[in-house]
């Protein structure tokens, strides 16, 4: 059991309402907990509470690389081309099976996700020629809404974003339908905001813009592998994600990109890749499109990806999406209360929704000081948050490898942390990674 190093204070507002005893005990009945046994942690006293941004290493990735560079590329060599050649359908498959609620045949496992949310864009918009509108929103991922912007430029279009005032980051069906209109392209969104951690309503929001004929593009970069996603059920167009942060797939890991089959032989993406070839080894001149799913794939995928992949992914198929969406959901709930009871006294605002259906992995708190607190977590009480410009903090229940009393133990070593003031003595980094 992991050793708490904050001393509990009974007086203190809120210990009735959610004490450690009650994270003990959230441990002992969590269905998950044995996974975090699965993940190397080289610091039993770490507060790891940025899964958000990148996930722990599993170790049976470990196991997996070793083999695949002894096994596979150290005895097959060239080939090895036998089998490899169609990996990123074959493991774009199993991210739709256990993370997309997509059938066989619509994902892709590939490139970076601002590539695929170029390539995806860009064959949207010129799917709809006659259309001089595209939308997104002011709190969208910086790299999404800068990717619109070149090519609201290339092609001459208006890129329109939608401003929540309230804050929150989030975009409802009344503000969608207040913008989209017969002359709207496309709209595209992130299904997760990544500041505030928002949980957009993904079905509603689709349904509104294909009223008006649009099409959707939908970043699940902060929702895949801790949000139960249906993109078939929800009739989602397109979509596009990473893998290294709840997916536990490491840094640099390959994207994934999501194409509804009715939408495979009409889109076309503007990068033509030899993968993309009809008879792609015939080396022929001219390009002649392949008619499915590998229509959309530029070139070779990283095997080694693919191979952090299958671990972090099997896993997720072993636990189960609806499994790991409701333990997020108590351990974001968690996160909210000991907010209310410990932090908001202490100069702290909550700026994720309270509502659990509006949120994600992830709840982020505002503060003044901020960027130097974080800094202080990190150095002086190993707990490894993340900052955002200009004043925010986010914190997450990564449900695979987070335990409830690792959250708790977080909460108060930020409350003593604050309250005393020790924060202040931190020093800023000169890094500009926060």
């Amino acid at each position: 059991m992991r050793q708490s190093n904050v001393e509990r204070h009974d007086g203190d507002t809120g210990a009735d309402l959610l004490g450690l005893p009650d994270a003990v005990a959230l441990d002992a009945a969590d269905p998950l907990a044995r996974y975090k046994n699965e993940f190397v942690i080289t610091d039993s006293d770490v507060c790891y509470l940025d899964g958000n941004s990148l996930g722990r290493l599993p170790k049976r990735t470990v196991d997996i690389v070793h083999r695949y560079l002894t096994e596979e590329w150290g005895s097959e060599l060239v080939a090895g081309w036998s089998h490899w050649i169609d990996e990123a359908q074959r493991v774009g498959d199993l991210i739709g099976r256990a993370a997309l609620g997509a059938a066989s045949g619509q994902v892709l496992a590939v490139d970076t996700t601002s590539v695929n949310f170029y390539q995806l864009c860009d064959a949207a918009i010129r799917a709809r020629p006659d259309c001089t509108k595209v939308i997104s929103d002011t709190a969208n991922f910086p790299t999404d809404r800068y990717i619109l912007e070149g090519l609201c430029e290339r092609y001459g279009k208006q890129l329109v974003l939608i401003d929540d005032e309230s804050g929150e980051g989030y975009v409802t069906p009344e503000m969608l339908a207040a913008h989209v209109d017969g002359n709207t392209a496309l709209v595209t969104l992130s299904v997760v905001q990544y500041r505030s951690g928002a949980l957009h309503d993904v079905r509603e929001l689709t349904r509104i813009a294909h009223a008006s004929g649009a099409l959707v593009v939908w970043d699940a970069s902060h929702a895949v592998g801790v949000v139960d996603l249906q993109l078939d059920r929800d009739d989602v167009d397109l979509a596009v994600g990473c893998t290294y942060k709840y997916c536990n797939a490491g840094p640099g890991s390959p994207a994934w990109l999501y194409v509804n089959k009715h939408l495979q032989q009409s889109l076309r993406v503007p990068i033509q890749g030899w993968f993309a070839q009809q008879d792609q080894f015939a080396m022929g001149q001219g390009f002649v499109r392949a008619d499915n799913l590998r229509g959309f794939q530029i070139a070779s995928p990283s095997i080694i990806g693919m191979r952090c992949i299958e671990a972090s992914f099997s896993m997720i198929i072993e636990a189960g999406l609806p499994a790991i969406a409701a333990k997020a959901a108590l351990g974001t709930d968690m996160m909210v209360r000991l907010h209310d009871a410990w932090l908001a006294p202490l100069g702290f605002e909550l700026i994720t929704p309270r509502d659990a259906t509006r949120r994600g992995g992830h709840v982020t708190l505002r503060h003044p000081d901020a960027r130097q607190i974080s800094v202080a977590m990190r150095e002086m009480v190993k707990v490894i948050p993340d900052f955002r410009e200009p004043s925010s903090i986010r914190l997450a229940m990564s449900p695979l490898a987070t335990s409830f009393q690792e959250v708790w133990d977080g909460f108060a070593r930020v409350r003593d942390l604050v309250a005393t003031g020790r924060y202040r003595e931190a020093s800023l980094p000169t890094t500009r990674v926060t």
